[in-house]
């Protein structure tokens, strides 16, 4: 049994990777201000919780006693956010990863996976994207977590405080609240299909994105905290394909029965507009392999929202 920080692990992603933990039978502690992260997305499993500010120098030293293992998701994970409040997107995702790494050296932590993201590569047309092309991030967001990958790169190098990258995709599933400000879009259209409205496209659609299960995510990061040789690295994480959001808004209406055509919006500044993922890397380095396809993690995403009521 191995004793886990999971920063933001009562968010969506977290709280798949801390159940995950606590059935393999190990010891898990959650670091979390519960802003955007909900206590019942982890109700009736077994954590420890340190609840507040990830800036909290005095807080995050309680949480890491006793750590072995971090895995790093607390952010304000939002391209749109970063745009309206980008002051606010740099303090809690910059200076506060830097905070988490300082105080994870200190205690002595064995080794930090951080969720970084694709938003590194921002509007580079180059695809597939792989971990050597330059990060040119299009948004605050996507600045800030090149920076915290710099950050994680130096404590490794200089620190001796092992640390692995993952640069997510676009992560759904399970949990993916799609009344948040953070929520992803295939929620987001989920809800409004259920309830009788067309989804809307922001830009034309034909935008695209790389859509990889949240399990997927989190089998990725249990392999990058113990494969030896991921020490220091960067990995893609996604499924290796690439859907157009206009190809997405019609698989969702063929699986709900729909037919309802999408209304278009204007673009949102900082998107990116094509993402795919060379996953090679991942699947060479820690023997990352998606097991499962966009319908099938769109069914069993379907499957949780009809049952969590959330199109009400």
């Amino acid at each position: 049994m191995a004793r886990y920080l999971v920063t933001g692990g009562a968010g969506f992603i977290g709280s798949h990777l801390c159940r995950r933990l606590v059935a393999e039978g190990h010891a898990v502690r959650v670091l979390d201000n519960l802003s955007t992260g909900k206590r019942a997305n982890l109700e009736g499993v077994e954590v420890d919780w340190a609840v507040g500010d990830l800036r909290d120098e005095a807080l995050l030293a309680a949480a890491l006693r006793g750590v072995e293992y971090v895995y790093h998701h607390a952010a304000i994970a939002s391209v749109a956010v970063s745009v309206a409040q980008p002051l606010l997107e740099q303090e809690v995702n910059v200076v506060g990863t830097l905070r988490l790494l300082e105080a994870a050296r200190q205690a002595g932590v064995r080794r930090l996976v951080f969720a970084a993201s694709a938003a590194a590569y921002g509007n580079n047309p180059e695809s597939p994207k792989r971990e050597g092309m330059r990060p040119e991030p299009a948004s605050p967001y996507g600045l800030s977590k090149v920076a915290g990958e710099y950050y994680c790169r130096i404590y490794s190098e200089i620190f001796g405080l092992e640390t692995v990258c993952l640069r997510y995709f676009n992560v759904f599933g399970p949990r993916q609240d799609p009344a948040s400000p953070y929520s992803g879009v295939i929620s987001l259209f989920v809800k409004r299909l259920l309830l009788g409205q067309p989804p809307i496209i922001q830009g034309d659609g034909e935008q695209s994105r790389d859509f990889v299960y949240v399990e997927d995510v989190v089998q990725a990061n249990l392999r990058a905290s113990q494969v030896d040789q991921a020490r220091g690295e960067v990995y893609n994480i996604g499924c290796g394909c690439s859907t157009t959001i206009k190809e997405l808004a019609g698989l969702l209406n063929q699986l709900l029965g729909t037919g309802l055509e999408p209304e278009f919006a204007p673009a949102r500044p900082g998107d990116v507009r094509r993402s795919l993922a060379d996953i090679s890397r991942a699947c060479a380095g820690l023997g990352y392999a998606p097991a499962f396809t966009l319908t099938e993690g769109l069914a069993r995403t379907l499957e949780w929202m009809r049952a969590a009521n959330l199109s009400n």
